[in-house]
């Protein structure tokens, strides 16, 4: 039923209740609070706590006066009093209140003192349980929808519906869950915390086991289609040509990818989806280069998606010049490509490496059996969708150089075979880190000059593009302006930020690349970037606005050549010291991303819609990672018999036609 025939509501107000997205009562009984009043506990005016909200329970002391202060101010005013002391009420442009509020009579109130022995509009009524001696939700809001009307909508809602039981009684059973009735009356209106609890475990555990169940579904699809043929084929030709010893972590992914897609003459294995996911530099692209290899070999082509131009155009400079002598044919397709490849549509090109151009309609593959996206979450659903239809069922191949927690990879990535690369390549060293406060500036200054005058280059990233004197933030903008005036006007300074144009960030990049400029100021457009192997400094302003895991993505941009290199942390406030020593002491990736997780929570991993998983709508992983592994492994069980329970598997289609971009 449309949300417009709710009482109350009707076809002008249900355009508010769309801004949230309810456009059915059913969407309703899913839009959770977002925190939660107590005002179970009544207290007598005397213990009434400055700005502290609380309830009590007061006599009307005289009748409520009105005075027009001026052009749409009225104010309204009355004392009430109880056993231990009086106040005095103010309500705006309330004329009901004079009604509402007869003298002798006594009510319930809620609001928060004034600490001045007043009190402005507070809620009130004639007995508690309505919006006072309870506990109330608070739900997110827009411009013209009070709290009053959300909370009005849910309790007619839960009158209305009966909610499908999704889990199956077994379930419930073994992991103490109350029932769907239960969860969604207790999660808009708990009697109790314990109660809320309650509905919250319920509810959280059921959003976790349906995610598991979808992907395990669409992993279950992939494996049920088989992919190209790959027969088995030696890789001692590739290995010779690489300019280095591959490492035990290279050679061990490599070897899952063979497991994967080679097998013997005449069979076919499933189509490979697989997850390299390794730290800043260790060595994915090599990884990449052998599964392109063995397409190759049996005759088939591969595309490998880059997020930018010039991290395609860096990864096709160093694939062509190792396998040109191998016979295999790279071809650049990017926006700055003026047409197709041809090569493409007739098979001279075996290996396409290129940006989100290569999903174009007019580029077509004449044998694609191999997809490779570097860094996935840079790219949409849709996207990746449409380059895997360029080919029959492709294997395909993530790399991320995004180090995630093994329990938080099993949720984005649940659909893939996760392949993990620890350590560096040989040559590679740890980047140096401090944590500083400003009394460190001018020694850093100095270490920005003398890193230039030795021939090195200077990254120094800021967390806005433009200023925020409340927050207390440098814009990359006016930082770069500040620099070139005052302090290195004698150096060559770039600007990069996601407000530059495509085009112009692109020049920027590729001056920067060259050695033509000296300090490239930036924002965290630089996290996944380019080999720069002659940038050896990293500064990072206000380093305590940025997660760890983020903070050490950056990092990453240096430490790529043989220079020594560092990262300077600046923070603006001692709190964020503790958070930061961890870069400080951890060089690895995983070590990193797990203190970020117990620290910060995992918003740095889920917070974008571009992973292809949907909104947590009550799930917090940073608080309830126990109840991810009861789900999990309740999936796990039930994964074999899932589509027996016909609520259960309705909500687990449901949940995937909108993962997969369904309306």
């Amino acid at each position: 039923m449309d949300i417009q025939y709710l009482k109350g509501i009707g076809e002008k107000r249900a355009r508010l209740f769309h801004k949230l997205g309810l456009f059915r009562v059913e969407d309703v009984t899913v839009f959770y609070p977002r925190a939660y009043e107590d005002r179970t506990k009544i207290v007598p005016i005397r213990e009434l706590l400055a700005g502290e909200a609380a309830c009590f329970k007061a006599t009307v002391a005289s009748p409520v006066t009105g005075a027009h202060i001026r052009k749409g101010l009225d104010l309204y005013k009355t004392k009430v009093f109880d056993e231990t002391g009086e106040l005095q009420l103010t309500f705006f442009n309330a004329p009901y209140v004079k009604q509402a509020l007869k003298q002798g009579e006594t009510y319930v109130f809620f609001g928060k003192h004034d600490g001045n022995r007043g009190m402005i509009n507070p809620i009130f009524e004639k007995e508690a349980g309505g919006t006072t001696g309870r506990i109330v939700p608070v739900y997110r809001a827009t411009a013209g929808l009070s709290q009053g009307m959300l909370r009005n909508a849910s309790r007619q809602v839960l009158e209305k519906l009966e909610p499908d039981e999704t889990l199956p009684e077994e379930v419930r059973q073994r992991y103490t869950l109350c029932t769907a009735r239960f969860a969604l009356e207790n999660i808009h209106f708990p009697q109790t915390e314990e109660l809320l609890s309650v509905a919250r475990k319920r509810l959280v555990f059921e959003e976790l086991l349906l995610l598991q169940l979808g992907l395990a579904v669409r992993r279950g699809k992939l494996v049920k289609t088989p992919g190209p043929r790959f027969e088995k084929v030696g890789l001692e030709e590739f290995y010779a040509a690489l300019p280095f010893e591959p490492t035990e972590a290279q050679l061990s992914a490599i070897k899952d990818i063979v497991n994967d897609c080679m097998a013997e003459p005449g069979a076919r294995r499933p189509a490979a989806a697989r997850l390299i996911q390794g730290d800043v530099g260790c060595g994915k692209t090599v990884v990449a280069a052998a599964a392109a290899y063995i397409a190759f070999r049996n005759g088939f082509q591969t595309a490998l998606m880059a997020p930018t131009e010039i991290l395609a155009e860096q990864h096709a400079r160093s694939l062509t010049t190792l396998f040109t002598p191998l016979g295999l044919c790279v071809g650049l397709l990017t926006g700055r490509t003026k047409k197709s490849l041809d090569g493409l549509a007739n098979g001279s090109v075996d290996l396409a490496i290129g940006t989100h151009a290569l999903i174009s309609e007019t580029v077509t593959f004449a044998k694609l059996g191999l997809v490779i996206t570097d860094e996935q979450h840079r790219f949409g659903v849709e996207q990746r969708t449409k380059l895997f239809a360029k080919g029959q069922e492709p294997h395909r191949l993530v790399m991320s150089a995004t180090p995630i927690p093994r329990t938080l990879a099993r949720i984005l990535y649940g659909d893939l075979d996760v392949t993990v690369m620890r350590g560096l390549p040989p040559g590679r060293t740890p980047v140096k880190t401090y944590v500083v406060d400003e009394d460190y500036r001018p020694r850093i200054e100095a270490f920005v000059r003398k890193t230039v005058a030795d021939g090195g280059q200077v990254y120094i990233v800021c967390p806005v593009i433009e200023e925020n004197e409340e927050l207390g933030l440098q814009s990359a903008d006016a930082y770069a302006e500040q620099i070139k005036a005052d302090v290195y006007p004698d150096l060559r300074v770039g600007l990069l930020h996601g407000k530059v144009k495509a085009k112009e960030r692109e020049a920027v990049m590729r001056a920067f690349t060259a050695g033509e400029i000296d300090i490239l100021v930036a924002t965290t457009v630089i996290e996944v970037g380019v080999d720069v192997p002659n940038a050896s400094l990293m500064v990072i302003e206000n380093a305590e606005r940025f997660g760890l895991s983020q903070l050490h993505q950056l990092r990453g941009r240096v430490g790529r050549g043989q220079r020594e290199s560092h990262c300077v942390l600046f923070m603006q406030n001692d709190s964020a010291k503790e958070r930061l020593e961890v870069l400080r002491k951890e060089n690895d990736g995983f070590a990193v991303a797990e203190a970020d997780l117990r620290l910060r929570g995992p918003g740095d991993f889920f917070g974008s819609r571009q992973h292809g998983l949907p909104e947590f709508k009550i799930a917090d992983l940073s608080n309830d990672m126990d109840i991810l592994q009861a789900s999990r492994e309740a999936a796990e069980a039930l994964f074999p018999s899932y589509h027996e329970h016909i609520a259960l598997k309705t909500a687990v289609e449901a949940l995937l036609h909108r993962i997969e971009g369904g309306d």
